[in-house]
């Protein structure tokens, strides 16, 4: 006896007396004499045909989930093409690591590791050497963002050595590149010509001669703009050579010779030097305006210019305007004229002259610097 073969209507009524009419499958089965196993798979099939699935929305559906695992896969890669090449402790590390944004599973198959091996490593005590690196690295990256995010492994290693800890540059570089720690250097900029003619109004008398054994003996000013939404703005600073502090410095909405004099006379006024100093810009016409000339003569100042188009002649100058985009300008938005002059001020006063660290100083601030010098001059 073959296999009953029953009419669309039928079976459609049978799951109905089910699904509409309430009455259990197996009570169904008995009266119509079909099995059960045959009801259930009636009631599965007008269930698909009520909501529209059919086999091709069963394969979309399939491509979509198989679409979602490529897609987590080659995220997963992204983020570990170094990782290959490491032991599968490393690996382990990577998998807790980004815990939160992929799932476990797919990480092991992408990284070729078990999961059970994955969680066999998470119930292991890490070894005194891994707790010592994953201390060391909070208090690099907490030294990373008080400086903004602009210290490299150089100068993060010695903010461990003033908080007391003992490592080598070595470590501090391998423990930063694991943590993806890096100063934002922000973007460089074709290198120019730096030739040019000398000035025919002043002598070149600093001739690049940036060590200087005392303070107040020579100053370098320059002058920069800073692009905000309001317009530019435009700053002019004035270091001593000996320390590499910023002096004096003046922001205006003009480029004028009044703000590089502003700078200058901040400069007098803070220092107070006692004998003559010798001052060193560029050609620019602030520094040849009559104003300038006169004020320079009035506070016994000494002039001294770069060459024309040579921006190594006011290399100092140059350097510290780099760092002041790099570290900070580059990485805002300014709405403002007051709002970049704020964040200038900030930079200058609260974390360049007092907090930032500079290889030439021995990895001394400015200001720290200038007392230490102080102190060793006293035989202190």
């Amino acid at each position: 006896m073959g296999k009953p073969n029953f009419s669309d209507e039928f079976e459609r009524d049978a799951v109905a007396q089910i699904t509409e009419r309430g009455y259990p499958v197996a009570e169904v089965s008995q009266r119509l004499g079909v099995s059960t196993h045959s009801l259930y798979a009636w009631k599965r099939q007008f269930a698909k045909m009520a909501s529209g699935d059919t086999g091709k929305d069963a394969e979309i559906r399939q491509l979509k989930r198989e679409l979602a695992r490529v897609t987590e896969e080659r995220d997963i890669l992204k983020k570990s093409p170094r990782v290959f090449r490491q032991g599968c402790k490393v690996r382990y590390a990577f998998i807790a690591e980004h815990r939160d944004h992929f799932g476990i599973r797919a990480r092991c198959r992408c990284l070729a590791v078990q999961p059970s091996g994955y969680y066999a490593w998470r119930k292991e005590p890490l070894s005194q050497r891994a707790r010592e690196d994953a201390r060391q690295t909070t208090l690099i990256r907490q030294a990373w963002h008080d400086s903004g995010r602009v210290y490299g492994y150089r100068k993060l290693h010695d903010d461990l050595l003033d908080q007391g800890e003992t490592c080598c540059p070595n470590r501090v570089a391998r423990l930063t590149k694991l943590a993806d720690i890096k100063a934002q250097i922000g973007y460089r900029r074709r290198p120019g010509s730096h030739s040019g003619r000398p000035s025919l109004v002043i002598d070149n008398t600093l001739a690049r001669q940036f060590d200087v054994e005392a303070p107040d003996r020579v100053w370098v000013t320059d002058i920069t703009y800073i692009r905000t939404l309001e317009g530019f703005a435009y700053l002019a600073v004035v270091l001593d050579l000996y320390s590499r502090r910023v002096v004096g410095w003046s922001m205006q909405s003009r480029q004028t010779s009044d703000v590089v004099l502003q700078a200058l006379h901040m400069a007098i006024w803070r220092r107070k030097p006692k004998s003559r100093v010798l001052i060193h810009s560029d050609q620019g016409s602030q520094f040849t305006s009559m104003d300038w000339t006169a004020f320079i003569r009035a506070h016994n100042l000494e002039h001294s210019m770069s060459r024309r188009g040579n921006c190594h002649d006011n290399a100092v100058a140059e350097s510290f305007f780099s760092s002041l985009k790099r570290e900070r300008i580059r990485r805002r938005t300014y709405k403002t004229r007051q709002e970049a002059r704020q964040d200038v001020f900030d930079y200058i006063e609260m974390f360049y002259n007092p907090v930032r660290k500079h290889v030439r100083n021995g990895m001394l601030s400015p200001v720290q610097f200038e007392q230490q010098q102080i102190l060793n001059a006293q035989g202190v």
